[in-house]
């Protein structure tokens, strides 16, 4: 079986290393003109850890990150509302978190092994299944037929949005994300998350001398911020700290390497495949960033289809075996994650009192319920 995957992602990569080592050939495309990714951090829980032992790539993702097995949630002030133990990994760590371009050169360099091409600056242009193959013009003039197509090019996806239509594009949550590396602090040995009224300021550990922090904020639908913006807009948003959120923002300096996203979400109802065209990862079920599961979610995405495929029988029953397994796993993470944006961000000064002795009674539980369901096999 010939098959191509649409964007060099953590994603698209994941399912390219996942089925040529099943043996399938495989062609990758990706839109962008080389390897450009952000420059901050990205956490891999242990069922991401999982996927990526499967791809023979964990022991580099160790090496190259930070693990850790906790999260502390803290008042703006600093106080600590609750400590929650993480009951995920047992066979791998809980956590570990690394910078995304050392994440994507080690899914590089084991695609590679494996003889896999990447085509930089090139995407599909046209494609036509015609029900025993899919045939696909690519922007640079190629033409080649592919068994299967499996698109993993974002929460944008062109691909979707070809063969689902627009009804189904990202849906903007209303809020954003400033993420930016910065020194670590000893103490920042697991996630840490300080909670203000509609503002939420978080760090991770990334090494053993840096951290990233995200600032979770509301913003209007289409807002642009410039990047020489982001200091004045982050040391105001950011006003209502103290602690450790209160110190970084007062270190903030025009020079660091500031990222801002805006949150959406996309849950493609089933099917995800029309035919030989899917739609994986981001594309299908991009998610809130609050249980660090994005791309956890793309690597199961490969490694499930990569299973499925290799499981034989008729095509379209291993492809709706593929859905069957992953939509409910998908679904789940993307409701938590929305529950928990929508949650932190509608803390007032009418409800804080209540909200952080919720904390209190509840977060440890309902974490670990969520963890338990996500530490089983995907």
């Amino acid at each position: 079986m010939k098959i191509l995957v649409v964007g060099a992602g953590i994603g698209g990569l994941g399912a390219a290393i996942a089925l040529r080592e099943r043996g399938f050939a495989v062609d990758v495309v990706e839109i962008k003109p080389e390897l450009s990714v952000y420059g901050v951090g990205i956490n891999q829980p242990a069922n991401s850890l999982r996927a990526l032992r499967a791809m023979g790539v964990l022991d580099e993702i160790i090496a190259a990150g930070c693990q850790y097995d906790h999260s502390d949630f803290f008042a703006a002030d600093g106080e600590l509302i609750v400590h929650v133990p993480s009951i995920m990994g047992g066979d791998v760590p809980a956590n570990t978190a690394l910078s995304r371009l050392n994440l994507h050169k080690i899914l590089i360099s084991r695609a590679e092994q494996h003889g896999v091409k990447i085509s930089y600056g090139t995407t599909v242009e046209q494609f036509t299944d015609t029900g025993r193959a899919v045939d696909v013009r690519f922007t640079d003039g190629r033409q080649e037929s592919y068994d299967l197509v499996a698109a993993f090019d974002g929460i944008r996806s062109a691909t979707r949005r070809t063969v689902f239509g627009p009804e189904h594009d990202a849906v903007y949550s209303g809020f954003g994300v400033f993420r930016v590396t910065l020194p670590r602090p000893d103490y920042v040995d697991g996630v840490r998350v300080y909670q203000a009224l509609g503002v939420k300021a978080g760090y991770i550990p990334l090494s053993a001398t840096t951290m990233y922090m995200f600032v979770v904020t509301p913003d209007p639908k289409g807002v642009s911020h410039r990047p020489e913006e982001f200091v004045p807009i982050l040391r105001q948003r950011m006003a209502p700290f103290g602690a450790l959120p209160g110190e970084v923002r007062d270190a903030l300096k025009p020079a660091d390497d500031i990222v801002y996203s805006p949150i959406s979400d996309v849950l493609l109802p089933l099917p995800w495949f029309s035919g030989r065209v899917g739609i994986l990862g981001d594309a299908a079920h991009a998610c809130a960033p609050h249980l660090t599961q994005g791309a956890g979610m793309a690597l199961e995405d490969g490694l499930v289809l990569a299973d499925c495929l290799d499981a034989g029988g008729a095509l379209d029953e291993r492809l709706r075996a593929f859905e069957q397994r992953r939509f409910p796993r998908a679904r789940l993470v993307q409701d938590v994650s929305r529950g928990i944006l929508q949650a932190e961000m509608s803390i007032n000064s009418g409800n804080y009192e209540a909200s952080v002795q919720g904390m209190r009674d509840h977060q440890v539980e309902q974490t670990h319920q969520v963890e338990a369901i996500l530490n089983q096999p995907a």
